[in-house]
């Protein structure tokens, strides 16, 4: 008989008692629900390390943005992101010009989307409490964290500048739309760069961390860098953070919600008989453990090295090595892992210092870390993993298969897309804060509170009668 569990799939279940189709159903439902609960440690992660990064008068705007960079995204993703990634795989070689996601009669693999496209609308039954149904909602939950994630790259890039209405526009577009196309193609069952192509990326290092490092880049081009960053010769000057054990505390908490960031792209459902990615290739859950380990080992090491034990490269290596790996993940074996990583971390400073030199103030040196460790992820297995046969009849993977997808996912839905829409909000003068705000800090200009108050009382307040400042101290 068939069992419906889900408009994810149909599985056949053998005439399996009720308690074992329910517990089929609850290990997967519980699974990519804690696996999206430990993700948020990333966010976590992202609030300390750039606020630790950003000098002590912007501490609190700069944490601020990136709480509402979960609840922008968060609802937007479920009012049109979610319904993206299920519309948009085969746009626009198949199906009518508005692809499957319209309602007239359908054959083949589009008939096959239209249930899960309906049932990613914000009005779907699937997206409510429905005994029927416990799966659609979780893998809804993992796939709006990987949306958060994707907007948090960009945010660090531009702290101390960008006005709080600009970024949200901009993170909105990146983690609702842009990124989510990109998924749509190439990180997704029926998506077009896998069925033409042979495109394979497990861990996003292109359709995700490509994305968002280019998308970042066509921001900072129109942002600019921030007031005091270059002198008057044009040469780079150092604006430290004002807390630099706090972002390096920040970013290993992000690498524990990497973790599971990876283990929430394993596909398993009830009736399946093994871990999958997906791309239909099987994969463990060990392999994940072992290889993102040695990346992170092995990137930080290689940075170390790269930025002459600069502290802030060096942490910031392993998120490089474990990028620089993410696409194969699922396929490379330990011994390759090791040294893709370190060349990785190895080579993200030179990049980060060469934007820098030419003039773009990338505060936390997104582009270096995610834009181009993605982009040496995606095509690291062109060439390593060249031949290797994925699932369903797929194309092999192949370099060329590697290389178009990852120029769309960098340029056509990364940089031009970031560039474009901050370009709009710069010729509206919405996108910069006013160089007095900047210069005073965003914390005073858009508070009215600093994050380091030394009284208790704020700038105007009366002292009680008799009283001295003295006795109002924090």
């Amino acid at each position: 008989m068939v069992f419906e569990l889900s408009p994810l799939a149909q599985i056949s279940v053998d005439d399996l008692p009720a308690s074992t189709q329910f517990l089929e159903t609850f290990v997967t439902e519980s699974y990519y629900y804690w696996a999206s609960v430990f993700m948020l440690i990333i966010h976590v992660g992202f609030l300390a390390y750039e606020g630790g990064a950003s000098r002590a008068k912007n501490v609190l705007a700069t944490m601020l943005k990136n709480l509402l960079t979960l609840s922008t995204v968060g609802l937007t993703f479920f009012f049109f992101g979610w319904w993206v990634y299920w519309a948009f795989p085969l746009f626009p070689f198949t199906g009518g010009i508005l692809g499957p996601w319209t309602t007239a009669p359908a054959e083949g693999v589009v008939a096959d989307l239209l249930p899960l496209v309906q049932a990613a609308y914000p009005w779907s039954e699937a997206m409510g409490p429905n005994m029927s149904d416990n799966i659609t909602g979780v893998f809804w939950f993992a796939f709006s964290l990987f949306a958060m994630t994707a907007a948090s790259i960009l945010s660090g890039a531009v702290i101390e500048r960008i006005r709080v209405g600009a970024y949200l526009v901009l993170a909105t577009v990146l983690g609702s739309f842009a990124w989510v196309v990109a998924a749509a193609w190439g990180w997704n069952y029926w998506g077009w760069f896998t069925t033409t192509l042979g495109y394979h990326d497990f861990g996003c290092s292109a359709v995700l961390h490509g994305v968002s490092g280019f998308f970042a880049l066509g921001v900072l081009l129109n942002l600019g860098p921030r007031i005091g960053k270059y002198d008057s010769s044009g040469k780079p000057r150092a604006i430290l953070p004002h807390n630099l054990p706090l972002t390096m505390v920040g970013l290993m908490l992000i690498f524990v919600g990497f973790y599971a960031f990876l283990a929430a792209c394993v596909i398993y459902s009830p009736g399946f008989e093994r871990e999958t990615t997906i791309y239909d290739t099987p994969m463990t859950l060990a392999s994940i453990a072992v290889s993102t380990t040695l990346a992170l080992c092995s990137g930080i090491m290689g940075a170390y090295i790269g930025s002459k034990a600069d502290p802030f490269y060096t942490i910031s290596g392993g998120l490089a090595g474990i990028i620089s790996v993410g696409a194969g993940l699922d396929i490379y074996a330990p011994q390759l892992v090791i040294p893709i990583a370190f060349i990785g971390g190895l080579t993200m400073p030179w990049v980060g210092q060469w934007i820098e030199k030419l003039g773009i103030d990338d505060a936390v040196g997104a582009f270096a870390v995610h834009g181009y460790c993605g982009v040496l992820g995606a095509m690291a297995l062109g060439v390593m993993g060249t031949g290797y046969i994925q699932g369903d009849g797929y194309p092999a993977i192949g370099f060329f298969g590697q290389l178009i997808p990852t120029f769309v996912c960098t340029i056509i839905l990364g940089f031009i897309p970031g560039y474009g829409v901050s370009w709009v909000l710069k010729k509206m003068n919405l996108l910069r804060v006013p160089a007095a705000e900047e210069l005073e800090g965003l914390d005073l200009g858009d508070f009215g509170i600093t994050g380091y108050p030394e009284y208790s009382i704020l700038p105007g307040e009366e002292l009680p009668m008799g009283a001295s400042v003295e006795q109002h101290r924090v």
